[in-house]
């Protein structure tokens, strides 16, 4: 059963969804960015194959195959919240499972504070519970590299001039140890970043991953996990720009958690380490439907 479905919102613009796979285990997929795409999460369609699960690749308002108003005003997560749950709605999800990956983790995470009731299970990926966290993790990271080539790219941040090829060359070069390991990067990360959404992106985080200056620079979940009731699964890898600490220590905030790091993945687990990152998620789908009544 594989086919697309445009979701009409309330606010007048429409979203693109796609299901495919079938049967009782149902999961709603939340990409990552802000404003990236569903594409870097195609190895989910490997996944479910010959597996009792429907997946729903869902692209957020602003991104490239749903509607891209021109009005900032729109992304903030309250409204991004309710977009999920129109979603939820168009498709009659009950007792689903619910997976986000990076800015989904969040978004994930802050719909289950909202509609916890509907969840089955959460799966938040590659995401810790405060922004501050990661804005300290990822510049750790950043220091880690050739003093000469932060300091350039402080200053080229100073300027304002992240353009600069050789900038965008050193970011690359970090990413490529913590967002995705492979070398080349697949062809659906590729696509991915290069149909992110720029003002999605530079409204919620800012314009470079360094400092956060968008409206997600106070963000933080930490007091309000104890709310999340579903069985969830917290996951990382050893390599991530996410701290894997700070994930594997989220586990004590949820009632009900526990958290599995991938040891050879980064940021994009799902590749880098692929068996290992669908095991965990397989094995916390088979632990939580024994467990239904």
């Amino acid at each position: 059963m594989n086919y697309s479905k445009i979701v009409h919102l309330s606010n007048g613009n429409s979203v693109w969804t796609r299901t495919e796979g079938e049967g009782p285990i149902k999961m709603l997929l939340l990409h990552g960015g802000p404003g990236m795409t569903h594409e870097y999460l195609e190895p989910f369609s490997k996944f479910i194959k010959n597996k009792p699960i429907q997946i729903i690749y869902y692209e957020q308002l602003g991104s490239y195959y749903s509607d891209q108003p021109d009005d900032a005003s729109l992304w903030n997560i309250p409204r991004f919240c309710e977009e999920v749950e129109e979603v939820r709605k168009a498709w009659g999800l009950e007792n689903f499972y619910l997976y986000g990956q990076s800015w989904g983790g969040m978004l994930a995470m802050e719909y289950a504070t909202r509609y916890g009731s509907h969840l089955r299970g959460l799966i938040d990926s590659n995401m810790v519970d405060d922004m501050k966290d990661y804005e300290i993790y990822i510049n750790k990271l950043r220091d880690s590299m050739d003093s000469e080539d932060v300091a350039f790219m402080k200053d080229k941040e100073a300027k304002n001039e992240i353009d600069d090829p050789h900038y965008e060359e050193l970011v690359m070069k970090l990413y490529q140890s913590c967002i995705c390991r492979l070398n080349p990067w697949p062809d659906a990360v590729n696509r991915s970043f290069d149909h992110t959404n720029e003002q999605v992106y530079v409204t919620l985080q800012g314009p470079t991953e360094f400092t956060i200056t968008g409206s997600l620079k106070t963000w933080s979940i930490r007091d309000r996990l104890q709310h999340i009731k579903a069985p969830t699964l917290l996951l990382g890898g050893e390599y991530d720009s996410m701290n894997p600490d700070v994930i594997r220590s989220m586990t004590n905030r949820f009632p009900n958690a526990q958290s599995h790091i991938c040891p050879q993945g980064s940021h994009f687990s799902m590749w880098d380490d692929n068996k290992d990152y669908f095991k965990a998620i397989d094995d916390f789908l088979k632990k939580v439907e024994k467990t239904k009544p």
